[in-house]
């Protein structure tokens, strides 16, 4: 497990695991009253977390699967990446998909918060790439014929 400098200044507790196996932790709406999004509406929402990520890890802002199954609210960049070198607000697009109009209210659970590892690349440019199984098929290529 690893440890990670975190300014708060939203209500309530810290984001945490529910469960022992949990991969990601609810974010919560940090606004003074509630917000209502229009169908196909899209706002920024504070979280009022702030976060200093070690090298080589990201956050990753996901949705909700209850928000989306139930309401159609969904985070529009899923999953948008807080890199380690950020150190604002966590911000959460979400937008509206459905037809009715959405009220988030203050602390209100409103994305997943995912921190993973990752690994930086360096490209080496060559003339052509080495023959595999799948080839160049794409979208949906894998799939029954």
């Amino acid at each position: 497990m690893i440890k990670i400098p975190v300014v708060y200044s939203g209500k309530g507790e810290l984001p945490h695991y529910a469960t022992s196996l949990s991969a990601g932790m609810d974010l919560r709406a940090n606004i003074p009253s509630p917000i209502t999004l229009k169908p196909l509406e899209r706002t920024i929402i504070p979280t009022g977390l702030s976060i200093a990520l070690p090298e080589g890890y990201e956050a990753q802002v996901r949705p909700r699967s209850g928000l989306a199954a139930k309401n159609g609210i969904t985070v529009l960049n899923a999953p948008g990446t807080i890199d380690a070198d950020y150190r604002g607000d966590v911000g959460v697009i979400l937008i509206n998909l459905s037809q009715e109009p959405f009220t988030v209210a203050p602390d209100d659970r409103i994305a997943q918060l995912v921190v993973a590892q990752y690994s930086q690349v360096q490209w080496t440019p060559v003339q052509s790439l080495s023959d595999s199984e799948r080839g160049s098929g794409g979208f949906g290529s894998t799939g029954k014929k």
